[in-house]
């Protein structure tokens, strides 16, 4: 799928559209992403900053769909594991930049390519309107190549 019509109907899907999160930009190869999440009423914690669950879920799908659309359908890709660590509250709308390259992806081909599973983490930055770290997100990715496209 051309990436500005995913990233049109991404914006629309109601897990992320419903708390304020936005993709504000998708590279045409799926290789870059940028995230916003909207400080609104609805989406505060009780004492009016970011809600971390919202902090967490705008990091949620972007490097396994990312992951996919650039190994293509031989593969399994799927989120395993999340962590995140809190650094200072959102009192903005925050921001999430998400990159992936040849190197990246080589080292992923390599790993899985006798079927063997695959689990690299990334690291997400997020930050506020100024710049300032709200909190850093450690995402895992698992990645195994499919048995029909095995060499084997």
């Amino acid at each position: 799928m051309k990436a500005g019509v995913f990233k049109f109907i991404v914006n629309l899907w109601p897990p992320l559209f419903f708390s304020g999160i936005k993709i504000t930009y998708l590279a045409a190869d799926y290789r870059e992403a940028r995230i916003t999440l909207k400080l609104r009423w609805y989406n505060r914690n009780y004492v009016g900053t970011q809600y971390g669950g919202s902090l967490m879920s705008m990091t949620d799908p972007w490097y396994m769909l990312m992951i996919m659309n650039n190994l293509g359908r031989d593969y399994f890709v799927w989120d395993k594991h999340a962590e995140i660590d809190y650094i200072a509250p959102g009192k903005t709308h925050v921001h999430a930049h998400f990159l992936i390259n040849d190197e990246i992806l080589d080292d992923i081909r390599t790993k899985t390519a006798n079927g063997e599973k695959y689990v690299p983490e990334f690291l997400v930055q997020i930050k506020d309107d100024h710049g300032h770290l709200v909190a850093r997100v450690k995402r895992r990715v698992y990645i195994k190549l499919k048995p029909r496209a095995r060499e084997n």
